[in-house]
């Protein structure tokens, strides 16, 4: 028989245990090991068996254990300084404090983060890969930082699938329900104990209600709303039922629950709390695009404000970050215009919200962009002063992928920067590796060191001797081993196999033999099976008498995507032969649990994307913060780092375009070549140091370049150096911004709307309409100058609306600029008798070889964020062809 209802009953803990439930409410645990040892003494084999969740142990341990414990004066102690360890971190000032007191500029104080996935842990699943694994380790830096952030996200009730595989290798998904009386979450209520709702008009007279969950992550409150409610019909309950599916209509609803509803919650929780409003609000992708429009809509009806959409408008985007994932526009979430209208106009439409201007913000109206689709990542750009991408290389590639919003402006030159994403070392570094770095600098040390990633934390580490580092690898190594065998053991099982089928299971893989890691999702672009291209290769390589290589795969396809999951069948096919699977592993269900042993147990990190199609690849970083040395295509953040002494770079043969066609002959081609010296580099250079052992029979080559990771990319991975920088350089900023827009009652935000409108209604009229230099026509000198003079008409504006400027630079045989410098011109006089305006200065030729340059004329205003932040430009007749048109 079947139950009709469900529900959790509670343990009552008796009141000396009491701390234990303001310990397990936090998520703090998830990254504190001596929380988490409190937890596994309660009762290890309570603790095992509920995959290590607080929560569910202190449901499930035994009343006899729980009363054996009140009594046991040693774990109160325990007890007792933990919780008012937990109680000090929550509220003792921290290095954001320190910034509030000496900063020229106070800090934003608040920042509401709104992200569609959290990877907090494996005992709160509402998470699929790479950007929730981002947000979470963002949420946990900025709470150990003291950052004063607010997550928002949605809380999924099946979560992300569980993956196992049939008998052939096929992956099986499954959604556990979760319930959240299981889980360390806490639904927010109003006064009166009822819970605290937020509501959004649907078309045809609908409503889709959602409930908040709090999840406490360290100092950091994390807000999930949920539509599973009784006050929704069936279709607006199953609104929040997965992460990542349903048709287009499905998501559409979950991101403006994100989005709108996401801003509403955040209201109540601060008119619950007393928490301070958020002045920065942060879209991480853009899923949560909407929560800008949402923002507009306060502002509008803000009856003291008096503002209109336009200078709404400026008011959110002043305090509006927007951060970019994807390097490729088939990443990008774009619905119909129509389903959009739908949902955005008639008795759905947000009051003083025009459906047309939300249309207007997510038009593609570039060349090329297909007028029928909303885009939300176009969305987010015009929402958002300052965007962002998450690796050196992925800025260059989002300058270009978006330079249609900024028409006649060189890819250099839109304003989209970039942070290079970071990981939780708390999180990620194995305790043992933990332990090895305190004993060299001090535990107070070693935590700041990792919290901050202050580079000079760091020093000290190289001290370490060869003997200690290869013993703590073997170690790792030797864990991962067993780890791999008891889910390989579990899988097969799953997969139908008896257990007196699985003898040989015991003997996978050997804690001595070089171990080479691979797990993520299982887009194409990630190329699981490149290490298959030439299977007799990689069985010789897995074989070697003497120098063989070992590899644990891992990996989900989504459940939409056959393509992917006939790569992972592929890759089951090959690892299931009797002649080789005692040295090569899938294992399925890759998590955070599963990641926590894969990284510290690795030798190598290997990582073979299509280059430049890796946003930033954090599974690296985590692997190298425990010794892992990357094997890698030189894209994300190992484009930047790498230095020849942390790892191997895998050479790419179509010079970094990444847009053949996966099915073309190129494609094959590519493939063949890279996975070729893929198989080289391991060969001859990866296992040839690993196995090269002196006297003492320790590599001491290999524990060089283990060092070398371990001091020089240690600070730079860490995101505590990620989110320091988003508060330097784009947190108190924004807010800075969006404070002087806000005074007088948003008169500031007026004007610039005001300006806006009328530079774009002017821009027609400006033109550059004669440029002369004093200069022969033949090779100038280094060091010398040439004297410009332009004239420029300006219609309806007048010269503070602009800036003129002389561009110059390097150029090609097709007179490209390229290593363009900009120098402002002066205006000399009045208009002229045409009303043209002269501008004069001096160009200095500062570089030998092939030079040029050209003029243009810029919107100029102190609020704006770049030159080219309306998209607008006037050149000279002979570079005609630039339009313009920017929606700011």
């Amino acid at each position: 028989m079947k139950a009709i209802r469900r529900f959790t009953v509670r343990t009552v803990l008796p009141e000396q245990l009491q701390p234990l439930h303001e310990l397990a409410l936090n998520l703090r645990w998830s990254w504190h090991p001596e929380t988490r040892d409190l937890f596994r003494s309660v009762d290890p084999e309570v603790w095992a068996a509920t995959g290590e969740d607080p929560v569910r142990l202190l449901g499930e341990v035994p009343a006899a254990r729980l009363a054996a414990l009140a009594s046991d004066r040693r774990f109160l102690r325990r007890l007792g300084d933990l919780a008012d360890d937990l109680r000090e971190y929550l509220t003792g000032p921290r290095w954001y404090q320190a910034q509030q007191e000496d900063g020229a500029t106070p800090p934003p104080a608040a920042i509401a983060y709104f992200s569609p996935e959290y990877g907090i842990a494996a005992a709160l699943p509402q998470y699929s890969g790479g950007l929730g694994i981002l947000a979470g380790d963002h949420l946990k830096a900025a709470s150990d930082l003291g950052v004063p952030i607010i997550g928002v996200g949605l809380f999924y009730r099946h979560g992300y699938f569980r993956q196992s595989l049939d008998r052939v290798g096929w992956q099986q998904e499954r959604y556990p329900l979760l319930d959240p009386d299981e889980l360390a979450v806490s639904l927010l209520r109003e006064a009166d104990g009822t819970p605290s709702r937020v509501d959004l008009a649907l078309p045809g007279g609908r409503t889709l209600a959602a409930h908040i969950w709090k999840a406490q992550v360290g100092r950091v409150p994390l807000l999930l709303l949920d539509s599973d409610i009784e006050a929704n019909s069936p279709a607006e309950r199953d609104v929040t039922d997965r992460l990542y599916g349903g048709g287009s209509e499905h998501r559409l609803l979950q991101e403006m629950l994100l989005g709108i509803g996401g801003v509403r919650a955040v209201r109540a929780y601060g008119r619950l709390t007393g928490h301070p409003a958020p002045e920065v609000f942060h879209t991480n992708e853009g899923h949560a695009g909407f929560l800008g429009v949402e923002r507009i809509r306060e502002l509008v009806a803000d009856q003291a404000a008096g503002l209109d959409f336009a200078a709404a408008l400026e008011s959110v985007r002043a305090g509006t970050l927007f951060t970019t994932h994807t390097p490729v526009p088939a990443g990008i979430d774009r619905f119909d215009r129509d389903l959009v209208a739908r949902h955005f106009g008639g008795d759905a439409a947000l009051p003083g919200v025009p459906v047309e201007s939300v249309l207007a913000l997510g038009a593609e109206t570039w060349r090329g962009g297909d007028p029928k689709l909303f885009n939300m990542a176009a969305m987010g750009l015009r929402l958002a002063q300052r965007a962002n991408g998450v690796s050196t290389l992925h800025g260059e590639v989002s300058r270009s992928m978006f330079n249609g919003l900024w028409p006649g402006f060189d890819p250099a030159e839109v304003p989209i920067t970039s942070v290079t994403n970071g990981v939780h070392a708390a999180t990620w570094i194995d305790p043992a590796v933990v332990r090895l770095g305190a004993a060299e600098i001090g535990a107070e040390r070693t935590e700041e060191a990792m919290t901050t990633g202050e580079t000079k934390r760091w020093t000290g580490l190289e001290r370490i001797g060869n003997a200690e580092i290869w013993d703590l690898r073997r170690s790792l190594r030797a864990q991962l081993v067993d780890e791999a065998r008891r889910r390989l053991r579990a899988s097969w099982h799953q997969r139908g196999a008896g257990e007196a089928e699985l003898g040989w299971v015991s003997s996978v893989l050997d804690p001595d033999v070089l171990t080479i890691g691979f797990a993520r999702r299982v887009p194409s672009y990630k190329r699981l099976t490149l290490m298959l291209r030439d299977p007799d290769r990689l069985r010789a390589l897995l074989l070697h008498p003497t120098r063989p290589v070992q590899i644990v795969v891992a990996g989900k396809a989504h459940p939409a995507d056959d393509g992917g999951k006939r790569l992972i069948q592929q890759m089951v096919a090959f690892a299931d032969d009797p002649a080789v699977r005692h040295r090569i592993v899938f294992l399925p269900d890759y998590d955070m649990a599963m990641a926590q042993h894969l990284y510290p147990g690795c030798d190598v990190w290997l990582n073979n994307p299509l280059r430049p199609l890796e946003a930033c690849g954090t599974s690296g970083m985590k692997a190298a913060l425990n010794g892992c040395l990357n094997l890698s295509v030189l894209d994300g953040w190992w484009d930047e780092w790498y230095d020849g002494q942390n790892g191997w770079a895998i050479p790419t043969a179509d010079e970094g375009d990444g847009v053949l066609d996966p099915e073309s002959s190129e494609a094959e081609r590519r493939d063949d070549i890279e996975a070729a010296a893929l198989y080289d580099l391991i060969e001859e250079q990866v296992a040839g140091r690993f196995y090269d052992r002196g006297n003492d029979g320790l590599p001491h080559r290999w524990i060089a370049m283990v060092r070398h990771t371990l001091v020089t990319l240690g600070p730079k991975v860490l995101a505590g150096r990620m989110v320091r920088e988003y508060v330097e350089r784009l947190y108190t900023p924004a807010a800075l911004a969006q404070r002087e827009l806000a005074v007088r009652r948003h008169a500031a935000a007026r004007e610039l709307a005001e300006w806006k409108a009328k530079v774009r209604e002017g821009w027609p009229g400006v033109r550059v309409e004669h440029v002369e230099a004093d200069c022969p026509a033949e090779a100038q000198e280094l060091g010398s100058s040439l004297a410009l003079r332009v004239q420029v008409a300006l219609g309806a504006l007048e010269p503070g609306d602009v800036e003129v400027q002389v561009v110059s630079g390097r150029v090609d045989e097709t007179d490209g600029i390229s290593d363009a410098a900009a120098l402002a011109l002066k205006p000399v006089g009045g208009p002229d008798l045409d009303g043209r305006i002269r501008y004069e200065g001096s160009l200095e030729l500062c570089r030998t070889g092939p030079f040029g340059y050209t003029v243009r004329v810029l919107p100029a205003h102190p609020r704006l964020a770049s030159p080219a932040e309306l998209g607008l430009v006037a050149l000279p007749a002979e570079s005609a062809g630039m339009d313009a048109g920017l929606l700011r």
